[in-house]
């Protein structure tokens, strides 16, 4: 009998668990345990696979002006594609124009359900370091507490740090040390295959968790205004991403989106990019992304690039400053613009981070932070499509930095 595929049986799970969470509504809450679990594990083995992969592929490199410009390279793609993001949802917001003609009656019963949320997430802005500080914070004052913390840049900095360093040091002293760390990134990968073969059960225990606990009423009742998100989100997703792989990145677009599926899957159903990064490293490998790329850049953008989220701010911003009756200039959008480039640097890749970065985008240009209880009923399903996209432009930028990287050979 031939084996069902694992995107196969990860979509099951998914389709099963709207289903179930349809049927149930609020008592589908009892498989939650069974998603949380699966997060749980695969979010257990992201610090040490970073760290590892990291610091075999900095080392592998061997040489810090190589690492200079994939790191220079990779940035400068992350800053241009998040830029063409968030222009397109204001583009398609200015256009559809989706917070005009909503009921005071619905705005009424929005504030009501999600004012203490949308309370909180104002209360995390406003904790949120400065970008002096999120400098001087990549550096870690213990590497343990980082590594415990699983403060992502630290932890991307220290897997950067010891592997420059063990290019520097003679081959025959660094030998000994990477063929460990070698035999540890086996053991990590292979425990990220026994995890995978989880997923279909974990799927199904998030989605219907999901589906059970907010229905498809409120998605009816801010249709608009998710069709705008979602839509944006799908149009970017396979167009930018479609252009970037095929044009700098030589690789036919169907190609690397059948070898990026699992990743997507599981961005779509985790709503984590942190969870998604052990088999988002694995797919691109499908496509001929080495780890020496593949550990670099995905997990970098996994903390500072959010295409998809940048998207989400520029269409929620509008949306909620139509509905509020307010109409932005062009100086206020292009502070959009600039504002959601700067909030994702270190934006937590964890479910709905979203909204914390989106409070600090409307604070900046004068938008009531209240407005943020409006969309907070729709904003779990929304976050899922969000990172679904924000991990493909990831994997989409290492496939380029390979690519460009070769011509320097």
């Amino acid at each position: 009998m031939k084996k069902i595929p694992l995107h196969t049986q990860i979509f099951l799970g998914l389709v099963l668990g709207v289903v179930v969470g349809l049927v149930f509504g609020e008592k589908a809450q009892l498989v939650k345990p069974i998603g949380t679990i699966f997060l749980r594990l695969i979010t257990m083995i992201v610090v040490p696979l970073v760290l590892i992969s990291l610091m075999l592929g900095t080392a592998s490199l061997g040489d810090i002006r190589k690492l200079g410009r994939i790191g220079a390279k990779t940035f400068i793609y992350f800053v241009i594609t998040t830029v063409i993001a968030i222009s397109l949802g204001l583009g398609l917001a200015n256009t559809i124009k989706p917070g005009i003609g909503l009921g005071e009656d619905v705005k009424s019963q929005l504030y009501q359900s999600y004012e203490s949320e949308a309370e909180m997430g104002v209360s995390q802005m406003e904790e949120k370091p400065t970008l002096k500080d999120l400098l001087i914070n990549i550096v870690p004052e213990n590497p343990f507490n980082a590594l415990v913390k699983g403060d992502m840049l630290q932890v991307i900095f220290l897997a950067l740090l010891f592997g420059m360093v063990l290019t520097l040091i003679q081959k025959d002293k660094s030998k000994p040390l990477i063929d460990i760390l070698e035999g540890v990134n086996d053991a990590i990968i292979k425990v990220v295959h026994i995890i995978m073969k989880l997923a279909p059960y974990g799927v199904f225990g998030l989605i219907a968790a999901v589906i059970g606990q907010y229905g498809v009423d409120i998605l009816m009742t801010l249709l608009k205004y998710s069709l705008v998100v979602i839509g944006g989100l799908f149009l970017y997703t396979f167009s930018v991403n479609s252009f970037t792989v095929s044009f700098l990145g030589k690789i036919n677009p169907l190609r690397f989106f059948k070898a990026v599926k699992d990743a997507m899957v599981i961005a779509f159903s985790t709503s984590s990019s942190q969870a998604t990064l052990p088999i988002a490293m694995e797919n691109v490998e499908d496509v001929g992304v080495t780890r020496e790329y593949s550990s670099f850049v995905i997990p970098l953008g996994a903390t500072i690039n959010m295409d998809g989220t940048a998207l989400y701010q520029g269409v929620a911003a509008v949306f909620i400053a139509q509905i509020y009756g307010m109409s932005l200039g062009l100086t206020q959008q292009l502070t959009i613009v600039l504002m959601a480039v700067l909030s994702s640097v270190g934006a937590a890749g964890v479910p709905s981070a979203g909204i914390i970065t989106l409070a600090m985008v409307l604070k900046q240009i004068g938008i009531p932070l209240e407005g943020i209880a409006l969309i907070l009923g729709v904003d779990r399903i929304l976050d899922m499509c969000r990172t679904t996209t924000n991990m493909v432009g990831n994997m989409a930028c290492s496939v380029v930095v390979k690519q460009l990287e070769s011509k320097n050979k």
